[in-house]
This record gives C-alpha cells, structure tokens and sequence, in this order.
C-alpha cells in the first residue's frame, strides 16, 4: 500500500525462514557475492576469508554483529517502534535482545518512527549468532553458502522494489538461515503490523483450505464404503433370489 503523504516515507516488514535452501548462481560456480569480495580484496579466490570478510568487502560500510536474537518474537521485531535502527553500528547494544514494547504500537507516519527509518536507509547489517559464527570459522563452505543465501535476500529485494535508496538489517540463525529481516525505504509498501497481519490471513487461509480438502477426502471415502455395501448387499439379494427362483423350478431340491 502505498501512502498518499509528501516527504520521505519508509517501511519495515518482517521476513520469516527466508528460502532456507538458496543457492549459489545457476552456473555451479562461486556466486557474485564471492566473485565480488574476492575482486575487492585483490584475491584471485576467497578461500580462507571469514564471513565477516566477505560481508564488508562485498558491501563496503555495512555493519557486523554478533549476537543471539533467536529469542526475539517475530512479533515484536515487526513493530514499528523496535529498535531495529541500534543494530546499524560496529557495536549493538544488548538491550536491543530484551527490549519490551512500553505501550502501544505507534504509527508507520509517526515522527520518531520515520526518524528511525530514515537513519537506516541507505545502509546494511547483519547479525550473526555467535554458535555460527564459530561454525563458518571452521567451515569456508558453510560461510560461502549462507553469503549466498544474503546476497540473494538483497537481490530479490531490489527486484521488488527497485528504489535504490533502501536499508537492510538482516538476522541470521544458527544454521545460517535468515530468520528475521528488515528492510527500509523512502517509498513505503508496507508496514510491519500489516504485513504480519497478512501472513496469519494466509496461514489460516492455508489451513482452512487442508481442512475442506481432508473433509472432501473423507465424504469420498464414505461413499466409497457405502457403494460398495450396497454393492455387496446387491449381490446377496440377487443370490438368494436366483435361489429361489431354482427351487421354485425344481432345479434346487
């Protein structure tokens, strides 16, 4: 939805378990974050970078953290007054893990609201949990796959929204998986609250339609059963009928 208002405006959504299973470019080769970093670097390849490394030389200026927000509901990360903004420095405070909402959630237009879009837009971060971190450490082929899995979140956005001026904070989980993402505009498309009011309208969607196709299933079954007991009661009828229709005839004695 876009919003009829003058001056900047900016969005943050939420993004749930993002493509678990992305993968490097079509050709089978390094992906262009990989290619990118590398040429960055003055390196021919990006054996031995971590994925810190890899993050900064692809995205010069994007900021790095180390912290464990699996604990973080989704719900209050898609508000629009989380502090997704205190993420954006070289050092996130720890607040930002317990924070709790003091009161109601404000508006997308809210003043304090854009204050904060608008100091995200144009800039990336990401936040990697430490158990991963220490995975990727000793796996150069795990680092490579989940800066793939990034880069193709940041691509695909792009698609969608082509306005070049967009901010990305980007929250991976233990496996390297996105687990939460927010991304800032100054065209807003939608809003946090909105959007997860959106997917619980398709989640129970979903599971409404599984349940009308479960029942379907199961009146198909039940006059299956039925037709072939009649079937079966058919053909004793028709027995015992024949039967009697030979005795009658003195053929049966």
């Amino acid at each position: 939805m876009d919003y009829a208002v003058t001056g900047k405006l900016g969005g943050c959504y939420l993004a749930e378990q993002y493509r678990k299973n992305a993968s490097p470019d079509k050709n089978g080769g390094v992906s262009f974050a990989e290619l990118a970093a590398a040429k960055a670097v003055g390196r021919s390849d990006v054996s031995g970078m971590s994925f810190k490394d890899m993050w900064q030389a692809r995205f010069p200026g994007a900021y790095y953290n180390v912290m464990d927000t699996s604990k973080i509901d989704g719900s209050l990360w898609g508000r629009n007054d989380y502090p997704w903004d205190k993420y954006f420095s070289s050092h996130a405070d720890d607040s930002v893990l317990d924070w709790k909402p003091s009161g109601a959630e404000p508006a997308m237009l809210d003043p304090k609201v854009q204050a904060k879009i608008n100091s995200t837009i144009g800039k990336k971060a990401i936040v990697v949990p430490p158990e991963l971190e220490e995975k990727m450490k000793n796996d150069p082929e795990l680092a490579k796959r989940v800066m793939a899995k990034v880069e193709g979140f940041i691509a695909e956005q792009d698609i969608m929204n082509p306005n070049p001026r967009k901010g990305y904070l980007i929250a991976l989980d233990g496996n390297g998986d996105i687990a939460h993402a927010c991304v800032t505009s100054e065209k807003m498309s939608v809003s946090s609250a909105e959007f997860i009011e959106a997917r619980k309208a398709r989640e129970a969607k979903h599971a409404e339609y599984e349940k009308m196709a479960e029942q379907a299933a199961l009146k198909r079954r039940l006059m299956e059963q039925e037709a072939d007991e009649r079937h079966y009661k058919d053909s004793i009828t028709q027995k015992a009928v024949s039967i009697a229709a030979y005795e009658a005839a003195g053929i049966l004695k």
